[in-house]
């Protein structure tokens, strides 16, 4: 069974914590993590990219010289893509890339996910955080209590809590989620999983 190194806020190691073994003891699945991250960052995509063909572009319809006897090649009209600021030839145009796969596939990705990062000391779990006032250095000073001011930190929470994501918010390489939000591209994008005691029951909870 997996299982992660358990800190108090102050930084101190109070032993380890056993990780559901439902999410975190599951086989690493490459094929439908690639899917999922491809479709995740697909979905990101704006698709505003735009270009005008020659049908789009601003000249008359006038051609440019006579047909014959200028000893040049024919030409039709201005607008033509072999002509400098003529129209584009296949040129991109706005469009949705998103696609979606199943929730099974989604669930099957991120089960794959955590397990990567569990059995290759990728998550680290704190009993709980609590601050009365948002203060970034008392967070910064957490972080190099437990060794992970230089990693790319997830930091996970079950449930929304202002003060705590005030504190962590302007902290450089780490990323604020609530459990029931994850995604197995935030895990695998992320070196380390912060959990508090609370997120990881929430997600067994909600994934298991």
């Amino acid at each position: 069974m997996a299982s992660a190194r358990l800190y108090d806020f102050t930084g101190d190691i109070k032993g380890k914590v056993d990780l559901p073994a439902s999410l975190f003891d599951a086989p690493v699945n490459r094929p439908v993590l690639y899917d999922a991250v491809r479709m995740y960052l697909a979905n990101r995509r704006l698709g505003t990219a735009s270009s005008k063909g020659r049908s789009d572009v601003n000249y008359g319809t006038r051609k440019p010289y006579r047909q014959k006897g200028t000893g040049r090649a024919r030409a039709g009209r201005r607008s033509s893509p072999i002509w400098r600021g003529g129209g584009v030839v296949f040129g991109p145009h706005p469009r949705d890339y998103g696609f979606t796969i199943t929730k099974k596939v989604k669930r099957l990705a991120l089960k794959s996910a955590l397990s990567d990062k569990g059995q290759n000391d990728g998550v680290v779990v704190v009993e709980s955080v609590s601050v009365d006032r948002p203060k970034t250095k008392t967070f910064v000073g957490f972080l190099r209590g437990a060794g992970l001011h230089d990693k790319r930190v997830l930091f996970v929470m079950d449930s929304f809590n202002d003060e705590v994501y005030r504190s962590m918010r302007n902290i450089p390489r780490i990323e604020f989620l609530l459990s029931r939000n994850m995604n197995a591209y935030e895990v695998l994008k992320a070196e380390v999983l912060l959990f508090t005691k609370d997120a990881l029951a929430s997600l067994e909870e909600v994934f298991a």
